[in-house]
């Protein structure tokens, strides 16, 4: 009898153990992630024909939407810019070119999104596919500023417009570090529909010699493909 409790003892202290095992991984599951990475755009059909490539800064979340943390929603916010212009005036008389300015225009496009996202594998290396729906906002804005100033002190909205849009894309999380706040470095890719927008680029704005300007927007497929290099931070549950 003595050693029939015993073994039951045991099996109950192991039971104990791997039950503790299992609450303290379940712990360090992944709850979600959020992240920062700088983007480049290339433009594809016809937006190519309008601009090169462009560039900015992408934010992204993540939310686990089961215990292991590989079906998530996830939520992103960005902007890119493809086109600058900058020329250098003297204010109005009498002052002259005593006190010069810069007239900045920057072509924009802002954009968000909400979707699912889903991790095909956990550990060292972590690929995920995921896709979007929300909107791009196209914009083009000039800005006056003074040559010994680092802020604006005017800014005027030229031309906007803003469209339904959807992406898909995927990448992979690389773990660089940590075990409670994970550090990964993200390498992604997305492709961006936008479907048919009208904006600006270089040149489309005609300035008049009485001040007056005139806008030339284009009207075309606006899709690209975005690569993103950045870093991700995970949240444990």
């Amino acid at each position: 009898m003595g050693r029939r409790n015993a073994g039951r003892a045991t099996l109950v202290a192991l039971a104990v153990l791997a039950g503790s095992a299992d609450a303290a991984e379940g712990q360090r599951r992944s709850a979600g992630s959020f992240g920062l990475g700088v983007i480049g755009a290339d433009p594809v059909g016809e937006l190519g024909a309008y601009f090169d490539a462009g560039g900015g800064i992408q934010l992204l979340g993540s939310l686990a939407l089961d215990p292991a943390g590989r079906v998530r929603l996830r939520g992103d916010f960005g902007f890119i810019i493809y086109g600058y212009e900058q020329q250098h005036l003297c204010w109005e008389a009498p002052v002259g070119c005593r006190i010069e300015v810069d007239l900045n225009t920057t072509n924009n496009i802002v954009f968000a999104g909400l979707g699912p996202e889903v991790v095909l594998a956990t550990g060292a290396v972590e690929p995920y596919v995921n896709a979007s729906f929300g909107f791009s906002y196209f914009v083009t804005s000039s800005s006056l500023q003074g040559e010994s100033d680092s802020e604006d002190f005017a800014s005027t909205t030229n031309y906007d417009d803003i469209v339904l849009a959807w992406r898909a894309g995927g990448g992979m999380r690389v773990h660089l570090g940590g075990t409670r706040m994970p550090v990964y470095l993200d390498l992604g890719v997305e492709r961006h529909q936008n479907g048919i927008a009208h904006f600006l680029t270089e040149g489309d704005i005609v300035d008049h010699p009485d001040g007056s300007i005139t806008l030339l927007p284009n009207r075309a497929e606006a899709n690209m493909v975005l690569f993103r290099i950045g870093v991700s931070v995970g949240i444990r549950g």
